[in-house]
């Protein structure tokens, strides 16, 4: 049985988590985690392109073989929906210059593959993390999300997969 590496991305202006897993069958092993965190001072492009620069740095480090990113949800703010929406853009583009298709996950769909409640807390999120990634060292709760949306593509890649065909 093959292992394939996964990256999950948790997209954000402020800080875009990531998280790289390996998935052999039904095991999963941490690999590694972190943020990129622009400065929230500088304009909108210019953050974009330091999360651009930093999850490309992730993508050639760890080398994944398949990618996932946490759809965004509907914002009453249109602005701020907007500007989500540009480094949910980027979140995806990295992993798609690489060759890779990206999957993709509703929030509440995350938190029900890995705590079993769609309306989960962060800390709940967190817990779980550590059950089923004993070795994660886990800094932020993006990171943490980011984990998750990994574990979340590990357990539902499959099904993807079929449905494609």
């Amino acid at each position: 049985m093959s292992t394939i590496r996964i990256l999950g991305i948790d997209p954000g202006l402020r800080k875009t988590g990531w998280g790289v897993i390996d998935c052999e069958g039904a095991r999963l092993t941490y690999v590694a985690c972190g943020s990129v965190e622009p400065d929230p001072g500088l304009d909108l492009g210019a953050r974009l392109a330091l999360l651009h620069a930093g999850l490309s740095e992730v993508f050639a480090a760890l080398g994944p073989d398949e990618a996932a990113v946490e759809e965004t949800f509907v914002n009453a703010d249109a602005r701020s929906a907007l500007k989500l929406g540009a480094a949910r853009g980027v979140a995806m583009l990295v992993p798609a210059q690489g060759g890779l298709s990206v999957a993709e996950y509703a929030p509440n769909h995350v938190k029900k593959t890995v705590v079993g409640s769609g309306h989960a807390e962060k800390q709940q999120i967190r817990m779980m993390i550590k059950v089923l990634l004993p070795k994660a060292v886990v800094k932020t709760d993006d990171a943490a999300d980011a984990l998750a949306i990994a574990i979340c593509h590990a357990q539902n890649r499959n099904v993807k997969r079929l449905v494609a065909r």
